[in-house]
């Protein structure tokens, strides 16, 4: 005979010894836990991230604007620790009251406008410059549809299925095979898009490929949770196809680069501030450390 599995209490009660590798940033209220006030540079705008996927999309929209020409797109980019529990100082809650990054304040106008959510700030940007958004309705609506479909379906990958493959301090087969399945099913949805489109919205890159590209791109080159063999992600080949044409962008991999601290040296920016910094303040040049 097996033993029955626990049942939950009838009320939820926070147990800050249960929550895996992310106890110490995980709780179930919002608001600050410290007051801190955010730096602020010189630039229109000013972003306070981490080299998450989320913060990834930001900082290749900002560097695929400037290769635009378009230098009212110029940032400081302030590192967020969100593994110190930056994201809750009282400055950072101010602009994002959900306490994730990325968070965005554009300075350029009579007053200071905040934009919080990733799929928010790249409609902003879009909508600012004009660029990465299709103007016909038809196309513009393809590319908001897989952006919103990015927003819907990452959870799933990350929270879900990240979560209790990688992080997990218990390993549960069943929520893995059931997020699992529901990623591959993601990437089986990519995958048939793609083979007959070259971008998502069609023969247009745009801020739809700007979104998935660090969640799904990453994913199909076992980048992100020691996945890819699990996943049989190399069987994606209109994924894989996408994934390498976005990757080889200039300012993609500029934006990949910013405020990361992990991976080679070569590649972590780990603050931005003028376009220079590529060149002269990556780790394996200023030789800091790189803890998180």
């Amino acid at each position: 005979m097996t033993d029955a599995p626990a049942l939950p209490p009838k009320v939820w009660t926070w147990n800050k010894e249960n929550g895996g590798q992310f106890a110490s940033i995980n709780r179930p209220i919002a608001g600050p836990t410290h007051d801190k006030e955010l730096p602020v540079g010189k630039h229109p705008f000013q972003l306070y991230s981490l080299a998450t996927p989320n913060g990834v999309k930001v900082t290749v929209m900002l560097e695929e604007l400037l290769a635009l020409g378009h230098k009212g797109a110029e940032y400081d980019a302030w590192l967020i620790r969100i593994g110190n529990g930056d994201q809750f100082g009282s400055g950072f809650v101010d602009i994002n009251p959900n306490s994730k990054i990325p968070a965005l304040v554009d300075r350029s106008g009579p007053e200071p406008v905040r934009v919080f959510e990733s799929g928010s700030i790249l409609v902003y940007l879009a909508e600012k410059f004009g660029a990465f958004l299709p103007k016909d309705i038809k196309s513009r609506t393809e590319a908001m549809s897989w952006l919103f479909w990015q927003m819907g379906s990452a959870p799933y990958l990350g929270g879900g299925f990240g979560h209790f493959y990688a992080y997990a301090p218990t390993k549960i087969e069943y929520a893995i095979d059931r997020f699992a399945m529901e990623v591959k099913r993601q990437l089986d949805v990519l995958d048939r898009r793609l083979a007959d489109n070259e971008y998502l919205a069609g023969n247009e890159y745009t801020i739809a490929d700007i979104a998935v590209w660090p969640w799904y791109g990453a994913l199909a080159k076992g980048l992100v949770y020691g996945a890819g063999e699990f996943l049989s992600v190399q069987d994606y080949k209109h994924v894989q196809r996408w994934t390498d044409q976005i990757a080889k962008r200039p300012a993609v991999k500029r934006g990949r680069m910013v405020n990361r601290v992990s991976g080679d040296p070569a590649s972590q920016l780990h603050e931005r501030h003028d376009a220079g910094d590529f060149d002269t303040k990556t780790q394996d040049k200023i030789g800091e450390p790189a803890a998180t």
